[in-house]
């Protein structure tokens, strides 16, 4: 079998060093290019250790602009447009950007959620991945977006791993403020609303909800726990059944009838959803890991659908359990 040419722009972050853990294994990928402006002439196992054995690649500053069949982007926000201008790729090479900058779906880019949007993504070549809050609350929300239930404030309260702030040190990730430590930021106004926004609308137009978002800071590294919910006349069962149903063609989303905690989503591509009704609402909880479902792991999926692989090719991954 012919391999994926693949190069990772932007490596040497949090899922930079993902997507190479993934790609390294992945059996229809061939990893031919890693880029780093600031590690470029270190080896991939000098800034990423836990390759060492996968992986002899040293990274580069160069971008080459032909014979690659996909390119991921992992630039920092703001930062793929002006890249993408000075930098020519043909228009047969499929390029999935993991920043915020083409989630609006401008400039040809499909917005890479694969539970909504698998169609589209099948025959994109541009494709912008979603941000990690904001996949684990369009899928702990779709279905009953599309079932038209929505009809007031929808409650999210949503708290993330520290690996979900990057790589670069800052005051609220660093180890002495985060361990022991719980904080809100961005109240109601997380830049992630508006993508939210855009696919609800998409599935439903009738859509005009507001959504009262609390993003939390957690004291743990990886990891992102949802909590929504809203009013809801029907019954628990009605609504774990349209779960299902939502998701029944699902590579990696489940409806869990159990009670479900962060572990069992982390460290694999899985969304984790379980429903209750309590008080007169629908309750929604969703699990997933920020840098892979959140992140890595969802454009390696977005890969798959675009080359017409199974959508769980290189991505059969284990959850860490306890």
């Amino acid at each position: 079998m012919t391999k994926i040419r693949t190069a990772v722009i932007g490596a040497a972050g949090y899922t930079g060093g993902e997507l190479l853990r993934i790609l390294v294994h992945h059996p229809a990928c061939e990893l031919v290019c890693v880029h780093s402006n600031s590690q470029k002439g270190k080896k991939v196992a000098e800034v990423h250790p836990d390759l060492i054995g996968d992986c002899d690649l040293v990274f580069s500053d160069q971008v080459p602009n032909e014979g690659i069949d996909a390119v991921f982007l992992g630039l920092p926000h703001g930062e793929t447009k002006g890249f993408l201008e000075a930098h020519a790729f043909s228009p047969d090479t499929v390029i999935i950007d993991l920043s915020t900058d083409f989630r609006n779906e401008s400039e040809g880019f499909v917005y890479g959620l694969p539970e909504v949007n698998a169609v589209k993504i099948k025959s994109a070549k541009r494709i912008a991945n979603p941000g990690c809050f904001a996949t684990g609350i369009q899928l702990a929300l779709a279905p009953a977006i599309a079932k038209g239930w929505v009809k007031d404030v929808v409650q999210i309260t949503g708290i993330t791993g520290s690996t979900g702030a990057g790589k670069k040190l800052g005051e609220t990730s660093h180890f002495s403020y985060r361990t022991g430590n719980m904080s809100v930021y961005k109240l109601f106004t997380h830049q992630h609303l508006n993508e939210i926004k855009q696919t609800f609308r998409q599935i439903n137009p009738d859509f005009s909800s507001d959504l009262l978002f609390v993003p939390y800071r957690g004291n743990f590294s990886r990891g992102i726990w949802v909590t929504a919910y809203f009013p809801f006349e029907g019954t628990e069962e009605e609504a774990v059944k349209a779960y299902q149903e939502f998701y029944k063609n699902a590579a990696f989303t489940h409806v869990s009838t159990q009670d479900i905690d962060l572990k069992q989503a982390v460290n694999t591509n899985k969304c984790i959803l379980h429903i209750q009704k309590e008080a007169g609402q629908l309750v929604i909880y969703s699990a997933i890991d920020n840098l892979l479902k959140g992140a890595s792991g969802q454009a390696v999926q977005n890969l798959n659908l675009a080359f017409g692989l199974d959508e769980r090719t290189g991505l059969n991954l284990k959850s860490i359990a306890f």
